[in-house]
């Protein structure tokens, strides 16, 4: 048995092995003819001299992909393992590769090569739709983009929409004034907020209209200039909706449009906008499409074998139709 020393230089180790040496787990189930030790600033590794060449690549682009990400999540290192490759990204989006910062020391950066294809595709496109599993970080890269260039006065306003309730924006049931009956839905835009804008700053936001967070409905009749506008959950916008949101689209606009096809909550009979605009919209100068999947998922990583699990049993269900 051959042994081999591989030396982790000039970043801390730990963000490599992971805390409590957990990354060299997940590498050890990828070899299991190697012996792997971590120790230090050192990877030992003991076998046959091919199983050794093949590792020290991998430990290359898991290195690699660290410098690039700046973070090293088991989605990373599963698609580093299964194809061996670290996305390459444009040397703009990665010397500015910090979106925003945010409240208390938050930093907020794209985590993912999907996240950082969505920065980018941004730079060179006035709308983007961001099509991806939940948990892949579409709606909060959406809304930190929005936070930048409102910051840089890039845009003068934030517009924030989403379906508010399902696919027919039925409210009135609901107790409360409209504000109290839309914040549920509306939830996850505020969250997002509340991460980059101090809290005074983002209040008086909210108060000029700086910043509207608003149901798709009362979108009809506007136009949206000097804006950077999202429109969340978009797979449960309806074709008609879909396309009155889009021509909503004034001068020196930035529209992002994210979804998530697998979970659509319209009736059967009523087809998603999100679906149809992906299908008629690709292709067009201007517009782009980013498709994410669950090796983007920055959740826990239950939900990552939650959402693998549901697509292969819709894989397997349309197989049977």
């Amino acid at each position: 048995m051959n042994e081999r020393i591989i030396e982790i230089a000039a970043i801390n180790p730990v963000h490599i092995f992971g805390v409590n040496d957990v990354n060299i787990d997940q590498l050890r189930k990828y070899f299991p003819k190697l012996k792997i030790i971590a120790r230090g600033n050192n990877i030992k590794v003991m076998g046959k001299d091919e199983d050794m060449d093949l590792f020290e690549q991998k430990i290359e682009r898991v290195v690699e992909h660290y410098n690039t990400f700046s973070t090293l999540t088991p989605n990373a290192i599963d698609r580093i393992m299964d194809n061996g490759l670290v996305e390459k990204i444009s040397p703009a989006v990665l010397d500015n590769d910090i979106i925003v910062y945010g409240n208390n020391g938050l930093v907020v950066r794209a985590r993912t090569p999907n996240q950082l294809k969505i920065v980018e595709s941004c730079m060179q496109n006035d709308m983007v739709f961001a099509i991806g599993p939940a948990g892949s970080g579409k709606t909060y890269t959406a809304v930190a983009l929005a936070v930048k260039a409102l910051k840089n006065k890039e845009v003068k306003r934030i517009i924030l929409t989403r379906p508010a309730v399902e696919a027919g924006e039925n409210l009135g049931f609901l107790p409360g004034d409209m504000r109290e009956k839309l914040d549920p839905y509306l939830q996850p835009l505020y969250d997002a907020l509340n991460d980059m804008i101090p809290p005074e700053k983002l209040a008086s936001y909210f108060e000029s209209r700086v910043i509207q967070i608003a149901p798709l409905a009362f979108m009809r009749g506007r136009t949206l200039d000097n804006a950077f506008a999202i429109l969340d959950e978009a797979q449960n916008a309806t074709e008609g909706q879909m396309k009155m949101f889009l021509t909503r689209m004034g001068r020196s606009a930035k529209f992002i449009i994210t979804g998530d096809i697998s979970q659509t909550d319209l009736p059967k009979h009523q087809p998603s906008g999100l679906i149809q605009a992906s299908r008629l919209l690709k292709g067009v100068p201007g517009i782009d499409f980013v498709t994410m999947d669950s090796r983007d998922i920055v959740r826990h990583k239950l939900v990552t074998s939650i959402v693998n699990a549901y697509d292969k049993a819709d894989k397997e269900k349309k197989k049977e139709k």
